[in-house]
């Protein structure tokens, strides 16, 4: 029997969680390097998974295969294809950039309540968020994806409503009471989406008899699983409604803005650079993989409201005063590309739409931790509090810059090659929607530069005046997330060769082709 790598990448931050845990609670520190320790190791065994990954190979390769709850036919089921791989290497990435940012954020308070900070349940959480999110990219089980897909939550919960964010323009008691809010909507919009996925995980099992995602595509390849066009299309829309809270998909995504506002910026990460991809992977793995003709059929609806979710994110970016709400909407506006990239239904807008998942996580996780540096500095997250800061922090100013750069798409940095593909991918099939997605670009320009210019430019604000450069630590989380960016904008290779063929896979799940060019015979 093989050895379980894919069991072993998400047990590894299981185990770390634990023990991060149960480190005495006077020993905070060593509870710190234990928790980024372990990230590093599931780091190293993502990396084994992605050398090992065969991009011409079989679709899901590194298979497990267990009997779990035997009478329902659920099985401990996981493999990888090209998307999941990319996806499982972007987590095992971030997480310890997540980790070394937030070394203090869990630090003891002392306030007028006296609120205490578990700075060991901090970092045990956010492992125990990486072993679910992993396992995610990784089941081929329905009712195992299904499972995971709930249990994050919790996790998550904790992390937002018990350790939020410090710099609050209100009492402790007004902060508390805003996280708390923050924690619930998000809790209860996902729940909501959960349940609906339960119904319609149920009714998969009643029509196909199984949760396995290799045994339904070979009883639809042989013609023994027909599944009636009502049907597949209500299943569908169970499934997709659960994958659009989480994306977030506009009119779902209001949860978004508070969640990340109240928590600590490398929780924020957490959130929208990690957890939220979840969602848009299930729409290519379990809604185009699933449910190819109800796909099809919901194609012009989806593609409307991630125009929608384009346009409407960038525009209320832009009047944002808040810094971590702003790049909370400009986070919607790109999730509204990535999934109008994977609606398109074209190889190109699908490849791109997998591309901005990991090349959006890797720039959003820089600018928002530099931000959160900004933040923390200043104990303020409104735009107008700063100003001048680039003369008294000029590295921070730099690579706050070069976040914001790689967030509206510049050529040479790795979401440019991401959102070039979505948009050539969805032009060649809906010239309409290409073009009106455009002009999510010019919105991100203007309110990236807008914020880069009253932040950081113009006369020294006199709270800034002391403000300290970037140390070691912060240089240690910055640094390396700006070089990958230019990596990836400059080589892309690595990433496409791996994604290409899974997204020949979908393609051929869909039974879609790529719309060839239409040209007039020289007379």
């Amino acid at each position: 029997m093989s050895f379980p790598l894919l069991t072993a990448t998400a047990a590894l931050p299981a185990i770390g969680a634990i023990a991060t845990a149960a480190v005495p609670a006077a020993r905070r520190t060593a509870a710190k390097w234990l928790a980024l320790l372990f990230s590093l190791g599931t780091l190293v065994l993502a990396a084994v998974v992605f050398l090992r990954f065969e991009p011409g190979g079989d679709r899901y390769q590194l298979t497990e295969s267990r009997s779990w709850i035997a009478d329902f036919g659920v099985r401990y089921e996981l493999g990888v294809d090209g998307i999941g791989v990319a996806l499982l290497g972007l987590t095992a990435l971030l997480i310890p950039f997540v980790i070394v940012a937030g070394w203090h954020d869990a630090d003891p308070l002392e306030t007028k309540s006296s609120r205490w900070r578990p700075t060991q349940g901090f970092f045990a959480l956010i492992l125990m968020v990486e072993a679910m999110v992993i396992l995610s990219f990784t089941a081929t089980d329905v009712f195992l994806f299904y499972i995971l897909f709930e249990a994050m939550l919790i996790p998550m919960y904790f992390l937002i409503g018990g350790f939020g964010d410090r710099a609050h323009a209100g009492s402790d008691e007004n902060a508390a009471t805003q996280r708390s809010y923050a924690a619930v909507k998000f809790l209860l919009y996902n729940l909501a989406g959960g349940l609906i996925m339960l119904a319609a995980v149920i009714g998969l099992y009643v029509v196909a008899g199984s949760f396995s995602l290799s045994e339904i595509a070979e009883a639809r390849a042989n013609g023994s699983l027909e599944m009636a066009t009502s049907t597949e299309r209500w299943l569908f829309l169970g499934f997709f409604f659960a994958f659009a809270v989480k994306a977030p998909l506009w009119p779902l995504h209001t949860w978004l803005p508070n969640a990340m506002g109240e928590a600590t910026a490398p929780v924020a990460v957490l959130i929208t650079a990690i957890v939220d991809k979840v969602g848009t992977f299930a729409m290519l793995r379990f809604c185009l993989g699933l449910f190819p003709e109800a796909s099809k059929w919901a194609t012009p609806v989806v593609i409307t409201l991630a125009l929608i979710s384009i346009v409407y994110g960038a525009l209320l970016a832009v009047g944002q005063r808040d810094i971590k709400r702003l790049i909370a909407y400009a986070s919607i506006s790109h999730f509204g590309f990535i999934i109008l990239g994977i609606f398109a239904m074209t190889s190109q807008g699908q490849s791109g739409a997998t591309l901005y998942m990991v090349n959006h996580g890797i720039s959003t996780a820089a600018l928002l931790l530099v931000a959160g540096f900004l933040i923390t500095r200043r104990g303020s997250r409104l735009i107008a509090d700063y100003g001048g800061v680039q003369k008294v922090a000029p590295v921070l100013a730099g690579t706050f810059l070069i976040g914001g750069l790689a967030t509206l798409s510049l050529p040479g940095l790795a979401p440019f090659v991401s959102e070039f593909l979505v948009l050539v991918g969805t032009f060649s099939a809906y010239p309409v929607a290409g073009i009106i997605a455009t002009s999510g670009i010019v919105l991100a320009a203007l309110y990236v530069l807008v914020l880069y210019q009253r932040t950081m430019t113009g006369p020294v604000q006199e709270s800034v005046r002391s403000m300290p450069d970037l140390k070691a630590r912060e240089l240690a989380v910055a640094l390396p997330l700006i070089a990958v960016l230019i990596f990836l904008g400059v080589f892309p290779k690595p990433l496409t060769e791996v994604v290409n063929p899974a997204v020949e896979h979908t393609m051929s799940d869909v039974q879609k082709k790529d719309p060839q060019p239409e040209v007039e015979a020289a007379k």
